[in-house]
């Protein structure tokens, strides 16, 4: 594969986000509060999360074999399998109940995944920028460490969201709440506000075009769904109890 071949794929991809994007809108993906059995197969949620997010570190591990890197490529590999190692091995683990998930959705998930590990480890390691030839050159700049700020306080949200999702109920209860708490009293999808903020300080940490699409692709997927779901807190515990929070962006949408 050349740099062009290459960059045409990023495009084409950053096509499909866009297609995801609208449809999303109008469809609610079938899994957490959206499941149905329109879905097809379902299997537990633990084994689910799993099979979906673990070919992100098998993918990154792959594309980096025999291809040469210095320390900071690595970083950056390193800070991207982080939160894989947390979504696949830790995150599946610590769910609570015994929800399900579409073998379909399931599938989707694996599949990008592994493409957008594969995207990112192209752009890192077979065609980096030329900055990240200067390591210690390349960490001076502002776009490092404001980066690399925004990636770790939206992992903390990410995983502090995850926390008081998993513990809004009781063991036995089955009726459903509003998370409040942090930044769950300025938006309804806390979780997706810090994922969103992690792939943003990555990509501006990088300044790499496979980076900006993956945040594209963040975006696609969590903005629509969590429009969704603030939609069906409204419908369920009603507007004068959501208030004026949110969806995902505090103050803005």
């Amino acid at each position: 594969m050349t740099i062009h071949d290459y960059h045409i794929i990023l495009w084409i991809m950053a096509l499909m986000g866009l297609v995801v994007f609208i449809s999303l809108y109008f469809v609610n993906a079938g899994y957490g509060k959206f499941r149905s059995s329109k879905w097809g197969y379902s299997i537990g949620n633990r084994l689910g999360w799993f099979l979906m997010e673990v070919p992100a570190l098998v993918a990154v591990a792959a594309g980096s074999i025999g291809m040469e890197a210095n320390w900071l490529q690595l970083l950056f590999l390193s800070l991207y399998a982080i939160h894989y190692f947390y979504r696949s091995l830790v995150f599946p683990f610590l769910l609570k109940g015994k929800s399900r998930m579409p073998l379909n959705i399931i599938a989707m998930g694996a599949m990008f995944n592994s493409m957008n590990a594969g995207l990112l480890c192209a752009g890192i390691l077979r065609f980096p920028r030329e900055e990240y030839t200067d390591p210690m050159q390349y960490v001076t700049g502002w776009n490092f460490w404001f980066g690399l700020a925004v990636f770790f306080l939206g992992m903390y949200t990410h995983m502090r969201a995850d926390h008081t999702i998993r513990n809004l109920r009781r063991p036995g209860d089955t009726n459903h709440y509003l998370p409040t708490g942090g930044l769950f009293d300025y938006v309804t999808s806390a979780n997706y506000l810090g994922e969103l903020m992690e792939w943003t300080g990555f990509a501006i940490m990088l300044c790499n075009p496979a980076a900006w699409m993956f945040v594209w692709w963040t975006a696609a997927n969590l903005v629509p769904r969590a429009h969704a779901i603030n939609r069906r807190y409204r419908q369920e515990f009603g507007n004068e109890t959501v208030g004026k929070r949110k969806r995902i962006i505090p103050y803005i949408y």
